[in-house]
């Protein structure tokens, strides 16, 4: 008797051991001892450290390459760092499509990873061809006399966009991929996958500083072929560094079911063709009260209509499922949040543009003959990052645990919102400091001189990146676990692919609004907010029109978050 009480416990270990929703690389169900947490997700985070690294290697310094080795105005080259940004944030839903419909994340992360290198290779050979410095060219750090072969500046941009292509495979997979690495319906693990975003924006901006304070550096005083070049190393080996971690990882499990693409996308067609089809599918009871099944919920309506078939049949592919319209619904919801999010993303688009050239024309010196380079001080953005994100995570979190007793502290929505809130405070001061340089440069009689020195320290800008960094830590944080935990399990990937093309159409709408404003203000032989002149310039104005679409935008997003209701699943 006192053996048959005591099995029972021995036994639940193993039980427990194994999990029913991954398996390991050999396609055993995965044992919660031997794969995932902190062991595995420790590799993933390694590699998003070295990718994030090699983007911003890229586009930290990307203006300063435009404007400069290429020749391009300061409009055109701020364009063009949208565009490309906007791109690169835009094609992880594809990516996102690929991996979650087809071919899986780990796969997706090796081909994007190997497009990424290549990419980066024929971006270093562009830089290092020996015709970018004929003899005869000015080889001053702001501008260029001339301009380089058309065959070298069309293969800079295909291996521009080929970064953006292998980033758009890499990018939303990653995360997704380390989150996995938690069982979510474990309470311990499912805490640790919380903590896991915080420590994953924690690394890699962590890669972000390093890039700042290194390698812009050598990018502005060495050269731009090494500056490339290293970016192009460190992703060889962040490739090799994932592939050691290979055996520890737990795999998703893809079931039998539909494509969750094509399930949910045929919701929509479905809602459409029955539009004006009436409710004869339903039994006599529903039609009698006017009601949906019971599990329908209320919100969104129109898509029941899916629920219909024209003909009154429901036969197997004509007529929905109440899972498969709730599914749609679920990533419909996410839409209000998505869109008032932009403006918070237009604001994002700055620092490696407008910040950066502001940074140009004041005065970087330290000490004797050193000089910082101006697209180095987004290191203050990481910085801020690296230092608050532990004081969230150990000091405010527990803290808000106590007073609002969630998992979480404050929930995703009241996160976000807070760092929109914070963005609009850094305009205002970016606002400001801008009217400060205009003033100085008069002042000294440097308005009509394009490229000289404006007496007034950098160090001016630095409440501007460091209250922006703060907002990153609530808002960026906030909304890739929003995204993750928010939309079905088999859409996690498009779920981050969502968030991360909030930033791709805010880098649009930013090149939208500066092309709109340049032609707008530059004509008639006016002076354009953005001359290449900065002293003549009003990036100021600029300034306060982000300051306020970024508050029309946090009101916006406070509407929609009030009325917001999460996922039964959510933890907060």
């Amino acid at each position: 008797m006192a053996h048959s009480g005591i099995l029972p416990h021995a036994h639940t270990p193993l039980l427990d051991d194994t999990l029913d929703s991954a398996v390991d690389y050999k396609g055993r169900p995965a044992r919660r001892c031997s794969s995932g947490r902190w062991r595995s997700a420790c590799f993933i985070i390694g590699v998003e450290v070295a990718e994030r690294f090699a983007y911003y290697g890229i586009e930290s310094n990307l203006i300063n390459y435009l404007t400069g080795r290429l020749g391009q105005s300061m409009a055109t080259a701020a364009q063009n760092v949208n565009t490309w940004s906007g791109t690169a944030s835009m094609l992880p839903l594809l990516g996102a499509f690929v991996a979650d419909s087809y071919v899986g994340r780990y796969p997706t992360i090796v081909i994007a990873s190997l497009l990424y290198i290549l990419g980066l290779g024929l971006l270093t050979v562009s830089a290092v061809l020996p015709s970018f410095n004929p003899s005869h060219c000015q080889t001053d750090k702001e501008i260029s006399s001339c301009s380089p072969p058309m065959l070298q500046v069309i293969l800079f941009f295909f291996a521009l966009y080929l970064v953006a292509v292998g980033q758009g495979g890499h990018k939303p997979c990653v995360q997704a991929f380390g989150a996995d690495q938690f069982d979510g319906k474990n309470p311990e693990e499912s805490k640790a996958k919380s903590s896991f975003f915080n420590w994953w924006y924690f690394c890699m901006s962590g890669g972000i500083l390093i890039n700042s304070s290194i390698l812009n550096y050598i990018q502005d005083n060495l050269n731009w072929g090494l500056g490339f070049g290293i970016p192009c190393t460190t992703m060889v080996a962040a490739l090799f560094v994932f592939l050691l971690g290979t055996k520890t990882y737990r795999y998703s499990v893809k079931g039998d079911e539909k494509n969750p693409f094509l399930k949910i996308g045929w919701v929509f067609v479905a809602a459409i063709k029955n539009w004006h089809t009436t409710d004869s599918s339903l039994t006599d009871e529903e039609v009698a009260h006017g009601t949906w099944p019971h599990q329908c919920s209320h919100k969104f309506k129109f898509l029941n209509k899916a629920l219909l078939a024209p003909d009154g049949s429901k036969e197997d592919g004509k007529v929905c499922s109440v899972s498969d319209v709730e599914e749609a619904k679920s990533v419909l919801r996410l839409f209000p949040i998505w869109a008032s999010c932009l403006a918070f993303a237009i604001v994002f688009a700055q620092p490696p543009t407008f910040f950066t050239k502001q940074g140009v024309t004041m005065d970087r010196s330290i000490g004797s003959g050193f000089k910082v380079p101006a697209a180095s001080l987004q290191c203050f953005i990481s910085l801020s990052i690296l230092l608050f994100v532990p004081i969230y995570d150990r000091i405010l979190v527990p803290t808000a645990r106590v007073l609002t007793r969630k998992p979480s502290g404050i929930t995703m929505l009241q996160r976000i919102g807070t760092g929109m809130l914070l963005s609009v405070i850094a305009m205002v001061f970016a606002a400001l400091v801008e009217v400060q340089r205009l003033k100085t440069a008069e002042q000294y009689g440097l308005v009509d001189i394009p490229y000289a020195t404006v007496p007034m320290a950098v160090w001016w800008l630095i409440p501007q990146y460091v209250i922006f960094g703060v907002a990153q830590v609530f808002t960026m944080v906030g909304l890739q676990e929003f995204f993750y935990d928010e939309v079905p399990n088999e859409l996690r990937s498009v779920g981050l692919s969502l968030y991360l093309s909030i930033f791709g159409v805010g880098s649009f709408l930013s090149s939208f609004l500066i092309s709109v404003i340049n032609k707008t203000t530059g004509g008639d032989g006016q002076t354009s907010w953005f001359n290449d002149n900065l002293n003549q310039a009003h990036l100021d104005y600029f300034y306060w029109l982000l300051a306020g679409l970024s508050t029309v935008g946090l009101s916006t997003y406070l509407y929609s978050a009030r009325s917001y209701i999460y996922n039964s699943t959510s933890t907060t």
